[in-house]
């Protein structure tokens, strides 16, 4: 009697949640998984993954794009290393998302000598250790005054643009490649904002969810970061 209330009570639960709460559940090997903090979607459905093996997955993949040694990945499905590896069939586009967690108990931090703050600098460093060196921009010594909107991180050292210059199919596969690299290790470097390709991640929002951005008038290549991925660092509490 019990259990037939137990499953009574769950069932009239999941009628009031809607069948979106069952989206959020199910992965792509037909398993469920409360929560999973990561998702891709592959050729055979939504795959959940934890943080570690999204971190795993988008490492191993950059690696051996540029032909370096990967790490294992053989606990990781098959069918997300290859969606990580192509991208989506057909166009160039997001495949994996995780849930945004921002830290609340960051110091504010100073420009250094790079025109960086330490947290900016760590993650160009990370960047560098597993992509190589890459065209970037958007920072100088001293800092940068103008050539970005009014209220832009770069202006703060808070930010890194890395282009991927002409705007094609191939480089828009590449950019992607580290966008998601960069959504699954935000929690480790403390990443805020990710955008690329007419989207945006944000660790503020707790779906962490790619959504569409809306870029500012002339709405060019540059504007709408179809040539550059943008990913910035939390500012942190001034105390």
């Amino acid at each position: 009697m019990g259990l037939l209330l137990l499953l009574g009570m769950l069932a009239a639960a999941l009628v009031l949640l809607g069948p979106g709460v069952l989206g959020g559940l199910r992965t792509g090997d037909g398993w469920w998984r409360w929560g999973a903090e990561c998702t891709v979607e592959t050729s055979e459905g939504e795959v959940g993954l934890d943080r570690d093996e999204a971190k795993l997955a988008t490492t191993a993949v950059a690696l051996s794009a540029r032909g370096m040694e990967a790490p294992d990945t053989s606990g990781i499905d098959e069918a997300v290393l290859q969606r990580l590896a192509d991208g989506p069939p057909g166009d160039a586009g997001a495949s994996l998302a995780c849930r945004g967690s921002a830290a609340a108990d960051l110091p504010e931090q100073q420009l250094t000598g790079t025109g960086l703050t330490p947290r900016a600098e760590r993650l160009r460093r990370s960047m560098t250790e597993v992509f190589g060196d890459q065209s970037l921009g958007g920072f100088a010594p001293g800092g940068v005054g103008q050539g970005h909107g009014a209220e832009s991180t770069h202006y703060d050292g808070r930010a890194v643009d890395v282009f991927f210059r002409p705007v094609t199919e191939e480089n828009r596969r590449e950019g992607w490649l580290l966008a998601h690299w960069l959504v699954a290790h935000a929690e480790d470097l403390d990443v805020q904002y990710v955008i690329f390709d007419d989207r945006f991640w944000s660790a503020h929002s707790s779906r962490g969810q790619w959504r569409d951005y809306d870029a500012p008038e002339p709405g060019n290549e540059i504007l709408r970061h179809l040539d550059h991925v943008h990913v910035d660092v939390l500012r942190g509490d001034p105390g």
